[in-house]
Order: C-alpha cells, then sequence, then structure tokens
C-alpha cells in the first residue's frame, strides 16, 4: 500500500512537472515570436549608415526586379539607394503600391471629415445613392465611415483584386462592389456584410471600394482628381496618382516577375484598395507631413493623431487605425504606424513610420515578393526592439512548428520518465516468492 502511494505520487509530480513544462515552453516560443528574443537587428540602434548598408546587401541578396528605398530620421533624409535587373530606377521613379494607398485614400476621407462634408460615425449608405449593400441578417446601418476605415465593418469579402490586362475589361465601381470580376482565387468578389458590425476585425478590400464611391459621391469628382486635389497636391507630391494613364506618361518601373520576365501593371476599378502609383521620393514627402514637424496642408495634428489612434485589434494587440496600420508600440505608448501592398505577381511596398520622432523608411519594389515588407520589417526592429505586426504573422507557421516539436519532445520525455517510475517501484516491491531450497516445516 505504501509503495502504491509513493507511484500515485510521483506520477502526481510528473503530470504536474510536465504540464508546467509544457506551458513554459508555449510562454518562451511566444515570448521569442512577439519580442524577437533570439533575433538580432541589422545594426545597433543609432546607426543609420550600418543599417542602410545592410539593407542594401539584404536587398542586393534578394533583389530578382528592381527597389527604391528612402530613409528618415527626424524628420530629414538620411540615405537612400535604388537597383534594378533592367532599365535603372530611382528615388523619383514611379511604382505600383497595391494595398499601401489606402493609407492615402484615409487621408481623402479625413479630409473630407475635417471639412464637415463626412461624419465618421454616420453609416456610409447616408452618403451613397449608386449603389447599396445587399440585404442581410446584419444591419447595414452599423457600416460607418470609421468602421471602413479600420477594417472592422463586419464586410467579409478579403479582397483582394487581382485587376484587368485591358482597359476595356474594366468594371464600374458599382459592377465591382456587386461581383468583383476580378476578384483573387477563392474569393466571390461580393461586398457584403457576413458579421455584425463592430465586432471583429476583418480585412476588407471592398471596404474601400465602397469608400472609394463614397468620396466621388460626396465631393462630385472622379476619385483620382479628387486625391489629387484634396491629397497629393497640397503635400507637394507631384508624381503620385491614382490615374494609370497619367503614372504610364510619368514614367513607370518595369513590373518584375519572380522568374524575371516583366509584365505591364494591370489596371483596377478598385483604385483605393489598390491601383495607387507613386515614387519613394513621394512617399517620404507623406511620412515628413506626419512627423513632429508635420505640414498642416492636408489635416490637422489632431487627425492625424486619430489616424494613429488604435481602432481595432486582434489577439490582443492593437493593430489598426484609422487606415493606418499599427505595427509596433514605442516605448512612448504610441506606434509606429504605415501600411503596405503586395499585387500579384510581386509587387511588394512597404512604409513604416513613428510620428513622434519623424523617423520612417519607404521601399518599394517589384520582382521580390515580399521584399519590401521585410525591409520594413527590420527597419522596426531596429527602431523599436519589438516585432511588427507583419513578422508576426509571417512568424507564426515556423513558431507553430516549433511549438508542436516542443510539446512532443516533452510529451515523450514524460513517457520515458512515466516507465521508469513503474519499473523502479516493481523493483522496489518485496516478493511473496520464498527463496529457492526453503520449505516450511511440516513436524
Amino acid at each position: 500500500m505504501t509503495n502504491d502511494r509513493s507511484m500515485s505520487r510521483r506520477y502526481i509530480r510528473l503530470i504536474v512537472v510536465t504540464l508546467i513544462a509544457v506551458c513554459g515552453w508555449a510562454v518562451l516560443v511566444f515570448a521569442a515570436l512577439d519580442h524577437g528574443l533570439f533575433r538580432l537587428p541589422l545594426a545597433e540602434r543609432g546607426e543609420n549608415e550600418r543599417f542602410l548598408a545592410a539593407a542594401h546587401d539584404l536587398a542586393e541578396e534578394r533583389n530578382r526586379g528592381n527597389l527604391a528605398l528612402v530613409m528618415i530620421e527626424d524628420g530629414n533624409e538620411v540615405g537612400s539607394f535604388a537597383m534594378s535587373e533592367g532599365e535603372p530606377v530611382g528615388r523619383d521613379t514611379l511604382f505600383q503600391t497595391a494595398s499601401l494607398g489606402k493609407w492615402l485614400t484615409a487621408w481623402g476621407v479625413m479630409s473630407l471629415v475635417e471639412e464637415g462634408r463626412i461624419d465618421l460615425d454616420a453609416p456610409v449608405s447616408t452618403y451613397l445613392s449608386r449603389w447599396r449593400l445587399p440585404e442581410s441578417e446584419f444591419d447595414e446601418r452599423g457600416v460607418t465611415v470609421r468602421r471602413l476605415l479600420s477594417h472592422m465593418s463586419g464586410l467579409g469579402d478579403g479582397l483582394g483584386y487581382d485587376g484587368f490586362g485591358s482597359p476595356r475589361d474594366v468594371q464600374t465601381l458599382e459592377e465591382s462592389l456587386t461581383r468583383a470580376a476580378d476578384a483573387s482565387p477563392g474569393k466571390s468578389g461580393e461586398v457584403r456584410l457576413e458579421s455584425e458590425p463592430g465586432s471583429s476585425w476583418q480585412y476588407s478590400g471592398g471596404g474601400y471600394t465602397l469608400l472609394q464611391l463614397m468620396i466621388e459621391e460626396v465631393s462630385g469628382q472622379d476619385f483620382a482628381d479628387y486625391m489629387d486635389d484634396a491629397v497629393f497636391d497640397p503635400l507637394g507630391m507631384e508624381r503620385t496618382t491614382f490615374d494609370y494613364d497619367e503614372a504610364v506618361s510619368l514614367g513607370l518601373a518595369e513590373n518584375f516577375k519572380p522568374d524575371g520576365t516583366t509584365e505591364p501593371f494591370r489596371r483596377y476599378t478598385a483604385l483605393a484598395a489598390t491601383s495607387m502609383f507613386t515614387t519613394a521620393e513621394d512617399l517620404a514627402i507623406f511620412l515628413k507631413a506626419q512627423g513632429p514637424n508635420g505640414s498642416d496642408a492636408v489635416l490637422s495634428s489632431q487627425t492625424r493623431r486619430l489616424i494613429a489612434t488604435p481602432h481595432a485589434s486582434r489577439m490582443g494587440a492593437d493593430i489598426w487605425g484609422l487606415g493606418a496600420m499599427l505595427y509596433a508600440p514605442v516605448n512612448d505608448g504610441n506606434f509606429v504606424i504605415g501600411h503596405d501592398g503586395q499585387n500579384d505577381p510581386a509587387i511588394n511596398a512597404a512604409a513604416r513610420l513613428d510620428p513622434a520622432s519623424g523617423d520612417g523608411i519607404v521601399v518599394l519594389s517589384t520582382g521580390s515578393d515580399l521584399l519590401a515588407t521585410e525591409i520594413g520589417g527590420e527597419w522596426v526592429f531596429w527602431k523599436t526592439g519589438n516585432v511588427d505586426t507583419l513578422d508576426f504573422a509571417a512568424a507564426i507557421p515556423a513558431a507553430f512548428a516549433w511549438l508542436v516539436g516542443g510539446w512532443v519532445a516533452i510529451l515523450a520525455a514524460a513517457v520515458v520518465a512515466g516507465f521508469r517510475i513503474r519499473r523502479r517501484m516493481r523493483t522496489s516491491r518485496p516478493s511473496n516468492r520464498r527463496p529457492s531450497g526453503e520449505y516450511p516445516c511440516t513436524e
């Protein structure tokens, strides 16, 4: 009986130790992922030239097309470089920037808000006459301008636009919102409510197409013209446009595919969501306008702060403001903000900014999938010591593999330990058999 109790206690201790090890391993893996515990920055903090040199080496190693980069410190440019496998590019060469244009579209929306022509918390349907959300079990009055900007509207489209090869194929805004003919594979292309507005974050390209329509209806202008008048021209972004033909006339970078071949940039109906053309130099101007000495030419400092204020979270982390991603917290309680963009075949753009310090980086590329995003993530880690949102998301599959691998090893060790406990307890039990040659006395 004593041995049985001892075995039970040992098994209980083994179970407790195993559970602690399983939980501890999960905490370690998550901490390593979230805080980059086993990651080294490209340079020591404050060493601008060394970071630029390391970023150049990384770009040179990974570049399969072309790339332009500009880095800013305290609102001033401190370095730049460009490279190409084909026609030369520079800081003033136009690239298509995919979803990065959503950030600037948000400025267009907020300009109308400052003018009193739009209420952030009004249903977007208040401003629409050309198209309406289809009926659903959810109340469309919850689809407000604020929620569209922060991807909290409940739209579940997940768009994702692939664009059109010919101008003849480009849909009208109304047609695209009803069913986008260029929806990404696996997407219905329909912009509709699929969850309660405000209940959860869900990225929605269709939401920004809806904002594009709202801008046209409220301003009475074509979207591209409005953005020129309201945002680009006042900021001095002379080589930025949502107009495809104007971008071609200004001189576009080659659109490389990962295999080294090139193809023309595609046309889009969903301009606000995915088809802004700009240069690294112009985007640097945009970042400077948001620093501590930023320009009030378009938006007031109060509105700029609102854009960088958390409006959406996921897994307990603040991830989105009003049109701007929140990449990582900064020690002063603010965030590194910005946006990325990715269009097939390999268009990638990244912009990061610490509005409190005026530090930032712009990377535009084609041909290399996520090279711009990777460099942007390295900049965030170098600046803050924190892993940025997209780096975190990209590392989840590898972290999960480490997590499961560690758990398997821990459980395997626990099973081995359990067998050893059982073996020891068996060998320590007194035997009931009599020694050989000993027999009870019968006399």
